[in-house]
């Protein structure tokens, strides 16, 4: 009895500490979570770059995956477009980037025209910077403004051929990937049309709406809406392949521009200095993000067809493009 009464005052003793204990672990646990240790990655800012004004396939893309990136890397992140330039605006600023993982770009395969494009570049493409994550491709849609009276591929380019530079065709900017895609189209057809650039593609698209332009050979993404309600006509898709975005549309190819196959890819820069370790983990958080089975019908309903590659597979891909993409431009002699 004697033991027993030992035993439970003891145990008495034991309750009562670790009543008034208790809260003072959840006090430390709670102070924990917010010490500068714990959170000093979450205080940092991820910097998203896109080259265009809001509204086009590089911005969608962009926030499409932004949030799931962020959450990878416990950053928070700022989505910051910098339109102008082609794009060479929002590039330049990522060129003088601290290389510390901390600024992305966004950007599509226009960014291997610049060297071409531009006698004078406040950076150079190959050595400034890096090819970090490959996202997808997809191939652009001709649209053409409501006013105009065509009502297919065929009837479009006699009514180009017909009127010469009289057709004003929109696109993000010199050097954009709508730029280079009507250009391009404009041979095989024997038509001259002039070319009105914008700070992206979500103001041309305004412009074609209201007929301030007639045409684009714009991205999937940007124009699918409105063609979904009517506000523009679209003929056809520029891959070699229907779009599983757009499949009722027939592709150039089999209009009768045998070959004509122009799908642009997206990917993610950094700055070229950025070290190695620090490239992995961003690849990985844009891989993980890429893979979200979310994000994958998102962007394929919006013509992206995502691909993952690895940094090497992606860095063959870019340096390929500057190359024939050198060699296209100086032939057709455009200038941004």
């Amino acid at each position: 009895m004697k033991i027993d009464v030992k035993i439970g005052r003891l145990n008495q003793v034991n309750q009562t500490g670790i009543f008034f204990l208790l809260p003072c672990l959840v006090l430390i646990w709670m102070i924990s979570l917010t010490s500068p240790v714990v959170q000093a990655q979450a205080t940092k800012t991820l910097n998203v770059l896109v080259p265009f004004a809001a509204g086009g396939t590089v911005d969608i893309t962009a926030r499409q995956l932004s949030r799931d990136i962020g959450l990878s890397l416990n950053m928070n992140v700022i989505v910051d477009n910098r339109g102008g330039g082609g794009g060479t605006i929002a590039t330049g600023l990522l060129a003088r980037a601290n290389p510390d993982g901390q600024t992305i770009m966004f950007h599509h395969m226009g960014i291997t025209f610049d060297t071409a494009l531009y006698d004078k570049l406040p950076f150079d493409t190959k050595s400034d910077i890096a090819p970090l994550a490959y996202l997808g491709a997809t191939p652009n849609v001709l649209v053409v403004t409501n006013r105009l009276p065509v009502k297919n591929v065929k009837e479009f380019i006699e009514y180009a051929r017909a009127n010469p530079s009289k057709i004003n065709y929109g696109s993000g900017g010199v050097g954009s990937a709508g730029h280079l895609a009507m250009e391009t189209f404009q041979v095989p057809t024997n038509t001259k049309m002039t070319h009105i650039p914008y700070k992206g593609s979500g103001p041309a698209i305004t412009d074609l709406i209201s007929g301030e332009i007639q045409a684009m050979l714009m991205t999937i993404a940007a124009i699918k809406p409105y063609i979904e309600n009517n506000q523009v006509k679209a003929f056809a898709t520029s891959g070699l392949v229907r779009s599983a975005a757009l499949p009722d549309l027939p592709t150039l190819h089999e209009l009768g521009l045998k070959g004509f196959n122009y799908s642009p890819w997206y990917g993610v820069f950094v700055p070229a200095k950025t070290p190695a370790l620090i490239m992995n983990q961003l690849h990985d958080a844009i891989n993980k993000a890429l893979e979200n089975p979310e994000n994958k019908k998102k962007l394929s309903g919006q013509g992206l067809e995502t691909k993952v590659m690895t940094r090497q597979e992606f860095e063959k891909i870019y340096q390929e493009d500057l190359d024939r993409w050198y060699k296209t431009i100086t032939k057709l002699n455009i200038k941004g």
